[in-house]
């Protein structure tokens, strides 16, 4: 039981030390941490540029989302519209065109009773 605590009294003392800091790393595990930092720099550099290009496109895309459901309301506001007018355009054209008709009978019934006015109330001057 004497080599067992010995063993576990050692054990403790390297761990407290080495825990502790009294070890200095090596030259070789300080350049290999300096390598992993600049990594690590890099790395948040990338993703610094991934996340801006993200929030970027998500911008846009809420952009043309926006811009699409105001087209669908604009499109649907034209349709809602658009038939009462075309149904009073055509309505119009109706009318004006029965207009023209009356306005064609009236002015070729007025010619003919004018050319029958003057034809008939005048005898040929030879037969006089």
């Amino acid at each position: 039981m004497g080599i067992r605590r010995r063993w576990l009294g050692l054990s403790m003392v390297m761990g407290l030390s080495l825990g502790t800091g009294c070890m200095s790393p090596s030259q070789e595990a300080q350049e290999r941490l300096a390598a992993l930092e600049a990594e690590g720099e890099a790395m948040d550099a990338v993703l610094d540029s991934v996340e801006e290009r993200l929030l970027g496109n998500q911008a846009m895309l809420q952009t043309w989302q926006e811009l699409g459901r105001r087209h669908q309301q604009v499109t649907q506001l034209h349709c809602e519209t658009s038939d009462p007018h075309m149904i009073a355009m055509m309505k119009h054209y109706k009318k004006q065109e029965d207009r023209a008709r009356q306005l064609k009978r009236r002015g070729s019934g007025v010619a003919s009773v004018d050319k029958a006015v003057l034809t008939s109330g005048k005898a040929p001057r030879g037969n006089n």
